[in-house]
């Protein structure tokens, strides 16, 4: 499993997106550019000391992402568009959990190479969550679904 920030534009939830994948054991993907340099301070505040533990890859664009997916890969694109909600798919062990841009979300080429896409239910007249909570939430229903969170000692 992988979490995939396309293009994302506030340091602070990318900090945060790295710290849950550090913490949790899943790798993040960085796809450029980015709305802010990569070592912004808010970027390493939100992160704090996980940073150095965070398994972080960069691509400098889409096409050289998808150049660099395997077969198995599954694009799980979050989206307040999508119809099916996360809590019903049924995940695999080598998808990735696509998150667009803070500010604008995904461009339609995206969409359309997503192999499925993903909605968190909300109440009436809410918009959309905050990135990084919403990664927290399909992240965990997708280690849950696994049995994949890390192992702790005790």
């Amino acid at each position: 499993m992988r979490i995939a920030l396309f293009e994302p534009d506030i340091p602070q939830n990318t900090g945060t997106i790295l710290r849950l994948g550090a913490c949790l054991g899943v790798p993040v993907d960085i796809i450029e550019p980015c709305g802010f340099p990569l070592s912004d301070r808010g970027l390493k505040r939100a992160g704090m000391d996980y940073l150095s533990i965070a398994v972080m890859t960069r691509f400098d664009s889409w096409e050289s992402y998808l150049e660099n997916l395997h077969p198995g890969n599954r694009l799980l694109l979050l989206s307040t568009k999508a119809a099916t909600r996360y809590t019903d798919a049924s995940y695999q062990p080598d998808d990735i959990l696509l998150l667009g841009r803070e500010s604008a979300g995904v461009p339609q080429f995206v969409h359309d190479r997503a192999d499925a896409r993903l909605i968190i239910p909300m109440a009436d007249g809410a918009r959309s969550l905050n990135v990084a909570a919403s990664c927290a939430l399909v992240v965990g229903e997708a280690l849950r679904q696994l049995d994949a969170f890390p192992k702790t000692a005790g």
